[in-house]
């Protein structure tokens, strides 16, 4: 996680101190920490942010498994006016100790990304696995990008009163003389 991302405060898990059957995260956000999620993800509030998850180890490192209940506030694309979203996620992410190995190989070579397989797991180092950046993602993802209220078009907004003088170069009809006419 950069320096200028938010941490979400009691969102990460030790792995250290797992118990067998996982361990269970619950997070109610509060107000502030609200405020500084909406400011990253640049968008007008966040009103709700809850999140239930559930970790237990896998392959040396853990799977997190949950889900992600938010109401966001966003200008809408047409009016600027507020548009909330009710958003419910589902969160499954695996986390492995350890940076992430580095690709050496040379500049032209193909490289196949499998689609349906599973993704990529992130990876934490020591023994604590931070998981605000899951969450924050989660919700990005969530958040409709063009948001608008219901009924509204971009059509609203235009006069379709099509007359000459709205055409694009209707003002240089009165350049031409009339020796141009012929």
């Amino acid at each position: 996680m950069s320096a200028d991302q938010f941490r979400i405060p009691d969102a990460s898990i030790r792995l250290d101190s797992m118990p067998t059957a996982g361990r269970d995260l619950v997070l109610a956000v509060d107000a502030a920490d609200r405020l500084a999620v909406a400011g990253q993800l640049g968008i007008t509030a966040v009103e709700k942010l809850e999140v239930k998850l559930h970790a237990v180890r896998f392959k040396g490192g853990i799977r997190v498994t949950g889900r992600l209940v938010a109401t966001t506030v966003q200008p809408s694309v047409v009016s600027l006016e507020p548009v909330i979203q009710e958003i419910a996620e589902p969160i499954e992410r695996v986390f492995l100790p350890g940076g992430e190995k580095v690709y050496a190989g040379p500049a032209d070579a193909e490289i196949f990304v499998d689609l349906d397989g599973e993704d990529v797991p992130d990876h934490f180092e020591g023994n604590e696995a931070d998981l605000s950046a899951l969450i924050v993602e989660t919700l990005a993802l969530a958040l409709d990008p063009y948001p608008r209220q219901p009924g509204e078009t971009l059509g609203a907004l235009r006069d379709d009163g099509d007359t000459e003088s709205d055409l694009p170069f209707a003002g240089l009809k009165i350049l031409k003389t009339p020796e141009d006419k012929g």
